[in-house]
């Protein structure tokens, strides 16, 4: 199936009336279905009303218990795991305001354990002195300093003592100039300072010390095993099938096995800020 952004919401609906058109064909009742699944009566109720998306899981459940077959379940499995990704565009973030888009991942970081990020390009706001957050943003029109702000105060999170924060970036993302070298070797001072703070596993995979046969393609992020964003030019992915999350948690453990934590990350660091300090400005 070929994924449109514009046909995300419709799958949504095209699956609740699949489900539910395969239910009444069996002869069932929502509440007969709800106790072969183990759900509740409202959750049967809520999905083929188009009000729940229910996962892969759930509807491999469904169509278990009606007994389905042939083409049909292959087409609403992939009904399924279109209705499970979701685009997050950039253009429809500016119009709403960044700064909203900020309120939304303080929402999913509030009810998150484990984080992953996986960063070959650049640092994360999360990571970053608020110079670097204003150079991130400087392309975008119109005043950032309301963004620029709920950036810095989302960084409390990383004080979270519930919370777990694992890092990875390339050294391509660490040294990308992004502001005047002053200001970079600040940043990464603050990088080893943030790989101190108890909730966090920072690392750097090294360019040339190493082969590497994994090829990165894009920003990514691990919100428990609930969902994965992925970054694009123009936008995000929210990923929330299963076999999704699970791929980008293995492709996260290949990387980290190239990464340098701790000291040793701190050293390579430390010898990367000096050099932008001796820079002019």
């Amino acid at each position: 199936m070929t994924l449109e952004p514009e046909s995300l919401g419709q799958s949504r609906s095209d699956l609740a009336e699949a489900l539910r058109r395969e239910r009444k064909r069996a002869g069932h009742t929502q509440t007969w279905l709800a106790k072969r699944c183990n759900m509740s009566q409202t959750k049967i109720s809520n999905i083929e009303g188009g009000k729940l998306t229910p996962t892969i899981v759930d509807v491999e459940l469904i169509l278990e218990a009606l007994q389905a077959g042939g083409k049909l379940v292959p087409e609403i499995l992939a009904l399924a795991r279109t209705a499970n990704t979701e685009w997050q565009d950039d253009w429809s973030s500016l119009r709403r305001g960044l700064d909203k888009k900020q309120n939304e991942l303080a929402r999913l970081e509030n009810v998150t354990r484990e984080f992953r990020y996986f960063l070959p390009t650049m640092i994360t706001s999360l990571l970053a002195t608020p110079e670097y957050i204003r150079a991130s943003v400087s392309r975008n029109s119109g005043d950032m300093s309301k963004t620029v702000a709920k950036k810095v105060e989302r960084q409390r999170v990383l004080l979270d003592d519930s919370k777990r924060f694992t890092f990875l970036l390339t050294e391509q993302a660490v040294r990308w100039p992004l502001v005047k070298p002053v200001a970079m070797g600040m940043q990464l001072d603050h990088l080893a300072s943030v790989s101190r703070i108890p909730t966090v596993r920072l690392g750097v995979i090294p360019l040339g010390l190493t082969p590497i046969a994994e090829t990165p393609l894009n920003v990514f992020t691990c919100y428990d095993r609930r969902l994965v964003t992925v970054e694009t030019a123009t936008g995000a992915l929210v990923l929330r099938d299963h076999r999704d999350v699970n791929a980008y948690r293995e492709d996260f453990d290949r990387y980290e096995q190239y990464a340098l934590f701790d000291d040793a990350c701190r050293a390579l660091l430390s010898e990367w800020a000096e050099i932008f300090t001796r820079q002019r400005p």
